[in-house]
This record gives structure tokens, sequence and C-alpha cells, in this order.
């Protein structure tokens, strides 16, 4: 029998055939793609996402470059990993570097098409990052962290072995200026904020937080004052005046230090030991910091600490938020102490060594108006005598100096300052002025010690 259908006519194809060929065809390269980018994800975000990342970085923050070492993805768990990150500014006064870097629950895949970064697509975002160096060139200062972790969904930032310092060591700071600087090194071993609006600071709206909580941190500050001061100098920006200086409105609600450490030291001749005044067991804290929009706020502090390791420091604060004037309030109380503990500093800075000495109790209450400090200080303390000591050898031993400590305590000296004796008790007169090179905690000492030096007669 003779077949009805000629060849050209068996071989040719229906289209739904055609079209189910094509399915099954599209669909095996949709699971070979699928399985290669669920198996081996690395070349794929290196091809085509690492680009899309630096470009949307360079188009957001065109005064910075971002230069990105591999990256790998976990398809499962939605992360994207980075064996190191490099930033630099294009003015070259800051650089950084980044090193193992994570971020997970971002919503990326709408990059591939040539989206760009959104807040939104933060919104379950988590990055950990490891190793961290920021290098601030012009002011010659160097951070380092070892852990930063930031949680979108948890509102929350760790830090983790946070240090802050010159490059160079105290020599090497203090040598690049002719003129008198103040030099901070500061150690956060831990420090965690809660409550921390993310979204908010992304969209460039109040950034907020609710509690900050540093643990163990501690402060050193030290003033070359083997070098002149110069008016030409920036001034030195406090608190208030930092925060009005921010662009966007700021917000925390409470901040705490708990066993923190503070160090004042100022320095008279190169590689000589500072005149050092300290303050441990810090208990700190903090409420109302903020940069108000128009509101006449006041950040207010309570502050704890063992001065000088003698006596218990208590100290209360009232700083208007965000003002651009240096104006505030402080007052507080130091408990019993032996005032030879003192001689850490004086004996550096004013060649004087107490050699017997109580203080029975002293408060304060300083107000300070464009950055005019006046006040009273009231201390109580008795059988103060003190020695007159070599500049150089730190001996007391010396005729001259024999003479001007006998005529100090005889003559000038205030050696008991005890209410119901022979003279009545004398309350001490503050009156300090702000200098332009003035740090925060410097100012607040000076202007004590004006008081505190009325009291005495120095």
């Amino acid at each position: 029998m003779q077949n009805k259908y000629s060849p050209a006519t068996r071989l040719k194809l229906s289209p739904q055939k055609i079209v189910s060929y094509a399915g099954f065809a599209a669909g095996a390269i949709g699971l070979v793609c699928l399985l290669v980018l669920l198996l081996f994800p690395d070349p794929f975000v290196n091809r085509f996402i690492k680009p899309r990342i630096s470009r949307a970085f360079t188009e957001a923050y065109p005064m910075y470059s971002i230069h990105i070492t591999d990256m790998n993805y976990s398809f499962l768990k939605n992360r994207f990993g980075f064996d190191s990150v490099v930033l630099s500014a294009s003015d070259g006064k800051f650089s950084g570097n980044i090193g193992p870097f994570s971020m997970s629950g971002i919503s990326w895949l709408h990059l591939l098409w040539g989206g760009s970064i959104r807040p939104e697509n933060f919104a379950g975002a988590v990055v950990d990052a490891q190793d961290i160096v920021l290098n601030f060139l012009q002011s010659q200062n160097e951070m380092r962290c070892r852990l930063l972790r930031v949680s979108v969904p948890d509102s929350e930032i760790v830090v983790d072995s946070l240090k802050l310092h010159p490059v160079g060591d105290d020599e090497q700071s203090f040598a690049g200026s002719k003129f008198r600087k103040t030099r901070f090194r500061l150690v956060v071993p831990h420090a965690n904020a809660g409550g921390f609006a993310c979204l908010n600071l992304l969209q460039g709206k109040m950034c907020r937080t609710r509690i900050v909580q540093i643990h163990d941190a501690f402060l050193d500050v030290l003033v070359n004052k083997d070098k002149p001061g110069s008016k030409a100098t920036s001034i030195t920006l406090m608190p208030n005046e930092i925060l009005f200086a921010l662009k966007e409105i700021l917000q925390i609600d409470s901040l705490s230090i708990i066993n923190g450490r503070l160090n004042y030291g100022e320095r008279f001749a190169v590689g000589a030991e500072p005149a050092l005044i300290t303050f441990d067991s810090m208990q700190v804290l903090a409420k109302g910091i903020t940069k108000p929009d128009g509101s006449g706020a006041a950040s207010v502090i309570q502050a704890q600490a063992n001065f000088m390791k003698a006596g218990m420091l208590n100290v209360f604060m009232s700083i208007p938020s965000a003002s651009p004037v240096f104006s505030f309030q402080y007052s507080g109380s130091v408990s019993r102490m032996d005032l030879s503990a003192l001689n850490s500093f004086l004996e550096t800075a004013e060649q004087i060594r107490i050699t017997t000495g109580v203080l029975q109790e002293a408060t304060f209450k300083i107000n300070v108006v464009s950055g005019c400090a006046s006040g009273k200080v009231r201390a109580v303390y008795e059988d103060l005598n003190f020695a007159v000591i070599d500049k150089y050898t730190g001996s007391a031993k010396g005729f001259s100096d024999g003479i001007a400590s006998f005529m100090a305590n005889t003559f000038k000296i205030r050696g008991t300052n005890v209410p119901d004796k022979s003279d009545s008790l004398k309350i001490g007169e503050v009156n300090y002025m702000r200098k332009r090179d003035d740090p925060f905690f410097g100012f607040v000492w000076f202007a004590l010690r004006s008081g505190v030096g009325d009291v005495i007669g120095f």
C-alpha cells in the first residue's frame, strides 16, 4: 500500500510541539543555571553583582571610591561575603579598610536589571564587619575596630574592641605642630546601641537611639604645655557645639558608661612624665543627648568616679543641646580624702608637694556663660602643709625651696579651713575664661581648680 505522506510532510512539526520542545529546552537551561547559581554562585556575583554594587556606591557617594575584592554568596542564606573592602576619599583626607565582611537579608535582585539601592531594601539586613581600620589623614588619627555588627531587624549595633589613637607615638603626634595640641586615646572594649532607627538614618531622617551602653572604656587626654598656644589654631569644639554642627537631627534617649576610666595629663617638657589627674570606676548616665529641631532641650549628665584613687567624686551637669554658645552648669561633691593624692599633678604642674592635709568634704557649683566660668567652691580641710620642690630634681631640700615653703605655709597658704574655728570658713570664687585649645574635660578641671586655688591661697 502506498504511503499517503511525503518525506517533507513527515518531518514537519506542529506549532504545539515546537512550543513544547522550546519550553522544555528553556526549562532545562533555567534548571542548569539555577544549579550553577546554587552550587557555584561566586563567579556569577563577581562578574555581575560586584560591579553593580561598586557603581551604585559611587553614584550615591561621589566623593569616595570603593574597591571590593572577591565576593561570595550563599543563596540559601541570602548572604553576601567580601574578603575585604577598601574605601578612600577623593581629597586624600580619609582611607579605610574592612576585613572579612558580610551582608545578609538584603533585597538585591532588582540590581540585576539596573535598579538602584533604596533604604527599604535593607529592612531585613544584618551586617557583620571585622578588622576595620579607618585613617583620618588630616588629623593623623587612626580608628580600629575588631568587630562591628548592625542588625536592622533587631534595631541594634554592637561594637567590640574599638580603639582611636594618633598614628604615631606622643612625640610624633606633637612634633607636627609648633603650637600646643591635645592628644586623645580612646579604648572601648564593648559597646552596644539598642532601639537604633537604622532605616531612618538611611532615609536621611532623624538618627534616633533608645539606649547606648559603653563598658570599661578608657579615655586618655594629654596636653603638651611645653609649646605655646596659638590664637590662629581652630578652637576645640565642646559637646554642644559638636551637636550644633551636625547636619541631621540626632537623639539618644540614654547613654551609660559602665566602669570607665579617664586620665587627664599636662606635659611640660619633651619626653617628661605628665602632671596627671585620674578618674577610675566611672559610672556615667547621660539623658537627652539630642540635636533638637528648634527646641531648647538640655542634656543631663550624672557621674560618679574614684578621684585620684583617694575620694569619691559626684558630678551633675546640665548642657543645652546643640547650642552654638558654650554655656552650661555643673555641680558636685568630693568625699573625704588624703590631699597628698594630688601630688601626681601638683609636683609637675606647680612644683608643689603636699606633705600633710586631709579634706573632710568639698562641694562646688559652677555656671558657664559663653565660655566664662563663675561659681563657688566650699572645701573643708585641715592640717594642709606643702613644700616647694625643685623643678628639675624634685627635691624640697634646697635652701631657697625651704624658705619658700616656710613663707607660703606661714603667711599665704590657708592651712585649715574648718567652720567654728579661729577663722571663718573661706568660700572659693571660681573665675576662668575658656581658651581656644581647652578640651572639655580640661575646661571643667581648670574652672574648678581656680576656685580651689582661691580657697587655699594659690
